[in-house]
């Protein structure tokens, strides 16, 4: 049984900074890539950053480039997402998912496995 299991959310001033972290089971996580996605109250959800299984690659849209980093430990099964100079339409629930290619996590909602999602909420 496949779990990914973010936490690390919370509530965070504009300017400041969150680590969110995803615990991976059940899974050869280095055969996975790895992906951020977020969805807003009465949003889509949208994809905000991905890495390689490898983790030699990384993935952003222009609205987290530069302030987000995505990385990965394959020893401890788990991704992390650093989010630096937060604002506050970066306001969602933050989710991760794990599929076998990159793209489906760069393109597409289609990816494999979800977690459950970790709140992040940035006020002004």
């Amino acid at each position: 049984q496949v779990q990914l299991v973010e936490s690390g959310g919370g509530l965070v001033q504009a300017g400041g900074s969150l680590r969110l972290s995803c615990a991976a089971s059940g899974l050869t996580f280095s055969d996975y890539a790895m992906g951020w996605f977020r969805q807003a109250l009465g949003k889509e959800r949208e994809f905000v950053a991905a890495i390689s299984w490898s983790g030699s690659s990384t993935y952003y849209p222009d609205s987290v480039k530069g302030r987000f980093t995505i990385s990965r430990d394959n020893a401890k099964n788990t991704v992390y997402l650093q989010m630096n100079s937060l604002k506050p339409e970066d306001t969602a629930v933050y989710y991760c998912a794990a599929d076998p290619a990159t793209i489906v996590i760069t393109t597409t909602l289609l990816s494999d496995y979800w977690g459950q999602g970790t709140q992040v909420t940035v006020s002004s």
